[in-house]
């Protein structure tokens, strides 16, 4: 299936609504922050990060802005623009969802002023509006190709669908095994704010809760990594976005782990939290690798058979493609065989060519015989 014209350009213009509204916050950010810096040390969670106004955004944010731009243009001339919209619609919808109750709960009013908190709910339900109309999108305006030279959506290759495998399902059972975790050690009257929000639990203004955050992540790896075993198309896009959270989130956590001098006296640590520091390796370590594999081109998919292409949806060249091979019996017969000058006659050819003078003798002067194989472009 390929994406229809117009549907690709309303996918384009509702990443580009979304993309604004990241944008705007992140703006706001640094305006109020004053020192990107320190927007920075706060995204990454460093404990000394003291920022002049509390930034309502996460590092979260930042890679929906990256995801929600390349999305739009992916929407124009992507092959797989339709799972890429359906992708980006559905990561966008499931981190912004808890807002809708984070914003307006008692437990914000003393973080965030009242029409900070009006804006942000309004931007929030016009984020998921936008989101669904995404996932209809890409859904609905989905079509067969007319012809089979126009370009088909790829699917990842075996060597990038067992990489995916690997590295993203050990991630999504990481990130599923930590919220286990909480939910066993958590007394049972703080759990519900780490998966939904409370006052004890840090939560920006646009963001989700960590333990909400952490699940969906998961969740993701692991759907990925599963449909990736059967090379699915919506693997390449919904992956790479995976990838690039577990990417910044292991980075940001490398970051936090050197500022704090967790490197230097490793040793010293207890069990957790070496863990801890050792899963921000792991995340960065797996999200780039799945990210290098899944960026590589796909394979169109035709007939039913993987099929290498030259870039601009047409089949490679060579026997059994379309352009048959010269040679006696395919229709095309070859200069040096004989029999072809006279057809009916049953007497041999007068040399190359089909029945012309050849140049030179009596009668001839037309010039060279026709080519054995059809012009270029035929």
């Amino acid at each position: 299936m390929t994406l229809t014209r117009g549907a690709r350009t309303t996918g384009a213009v509702l990443c580009a609504v979304l993309g604004v509204i990241a944008a705007g916050w992140i703006v706001r950010d640094l305006r109020a922050v004053g020192d990107p810096p320190d927007l920075l040390r706060y995204w990454a969670g460093y404990t000394d990060a003291l920022p002049k106004a509390l930034p309502a955004t996460s590092q979260g944010d930042l890679v929906l802005l990256v995801v929600q731009v390349l999305t739009a243009f992916a929407a124009l001339r992507s092959r797989v623009a339709a799972s890429a919209l359906v992708a980006t619609g559905v990561v966008t919808f499931a981190l912004r969802l808890p807002g809708v109750w984070t914003i307006g709960a008692s437990w914000m009013d003393g973080r965030y002023g009242d029409e900070l908190r009006t804006r942000a709910l309004i931007g929030t339900f016009v984020t998921l509006a936008a989101a669904l109309a995404l996932i209809v999108t890409g859904s609905a305006g989905r079509r067969q190709p007319t012809d089979g030279y126009e370009p088909r959506p790829t699917r990842p290759g075996r060597g990038a669908a067992v990489t995916a495998f690997l590295v993203l399902g050990a991630s999504g059972a990481v990130l599923i095994a930590w919220e286990v975790r909480q939910f066993l050690t958590f007394p049972s009257r703080l759990y519900p704010g780490w998966f939904i929000g409370s006052g004890t639990v840090r939560v920006e203004l646009t963001g989700a809760p960590p333990g909400w955050s952490g699940v969906a992540l998961g969740l993701i790896c692991l759907v990925v990594a599963s449909t990736a075993l059967f090379r699915a198309v919506h693997a390449r896009p919904l992956g790479m976005i995976a990838a690039g959270f577990l990417l910044v989130s292991g980075a940001f956590g490398i970051a936090r782990a050197e500022h704090h001098q967790l490197l230097d006296r490793f040793g010293d640590l207890g069990t957790e939290y070496q863990l801890v520091v050792l899963t921000s390796f792991l995340l960065a370590l797996t999200g780039a690798t799945a990210l290098l594999a899944l960026a590589r081109r796909g394979l169109e998919e035709a007939d039913g058979r993987d099929q290498g292409h030259d870039g601009y949806g047409y089949p490679p060249q060579g026997p059994g493609y379309g352009y048959p091979p010269q040679g006696p019996g395919y229709g095309y017969p070859s200069p040096d065989e004989p029999g072809y000058g006279r057809p009916g006659t049953g007497q041999p050819g007068q040399g190359p060519g089909y029945g012309y003078p050849q140049g030179g003798q009596p009668g001839g002067g037309f010039g060279p015989p026709p080519p054995a194989s059809p012009p270029p472009g035929w």
